[in-house]
């Protein structure tokens, strides 16, 4: 039995939804039945969002049992109502979009190199930041225009 948790535990971390806090889940659903797994943390989420909202449990005392806080059940409540069991997954961490380079940077290198064909991308760079006082890598530059590229095709 060890081995088959085990490696139920490896595809959860593959998925991303490991709880690193499973040690802290200390609701007695979670303790005394093989059904409920706190290392599952859509499950823990899940149940602890449902203990809430259908039996009426406070939601201190639920975001402690479930071993999160309080910020943490409202931000899984809230993602709940709007995108279901989808949202209690994890997002991924960081920017969710070209954040410095803008359509109006691009526009800007389009026509810098519209005015010099030959501008390299490390020229690019320190245009930008002369222009817009922005540090972006040359490669980052590069990705950009590739990935405008492939919409226009």
């Amino acid at each position: 039995m060890p081995k088959k948790r085990s490696s139920k535990h490896d595809i959860l971390r593959q998925q991303g939804v490991l709880n690193p806090n499973a040690e802290n889940v200390t609701d007695p659903l979670f303790q005394q039945s093989e059904f409920f797994d706190p290392y599952d943390l859509i499950q823990v989420k899940y149940e602890m969002l449902r203990q809430v909202d259908a039996e009426g449990q406070a939601i201190a005392s639920a975001a402690s049992r479930f071993g999160v806080s309080r910020p943490t059940f409202y931000q899984a409540q809230s993602r709940f109502k709007e995108r279901g069991l989808g949202g209690l997954l994890r997002e991924k961490p960081g920017p969710r979009s070209a954040h410095k380079l803008s359509d109006e940077v691009l526009e800007f290198i389009d026509k810098q190199q519209e005015a010099d064909p030959e501008l390299t991308p490390a020229d690019a760079a320190r245009l930008i930041h002369e222009r817009f006082g922005l540090n972006v890598h040359p490669r980052s530059i590069e990705r950009a225009q590739s990935r405008r590229e492939k919409k226009r095709r």
